[in-house]
């Protein structure tokens, strides 16, 4: 299964979002922010069926005057 993930830096920490469902994890480096994602994400399909029609997101930006 492949999903998408949005990385932001807050503070001392990493936070890694997946955009196909509601999974959050964090850590101190992007890829650790990432690999406990994954441990996240596993853990929850443990309990959650995978959607079955599953779209990758539209990522965009958006600017907005300051």
């Amino acid at each position: 299964m492949q999903l998408t993930a949005a990385l932001t830096h807050e503070g001392d920490w990493y936070v890694a979002r997946c955009l196909d469902v509601e999974v959050t994890s964090q850590g101190h480096s992007v890829e650790a922010a990432l690999a406990n994602l994954r441990e996240a994400l596993e853990l929850y399909f443990e309990d959650v069926e995978p959607p079955e029609d599953l779209e990758p997101p539209i990522i965009a930006t958006i600017r907005i005057p300051a």
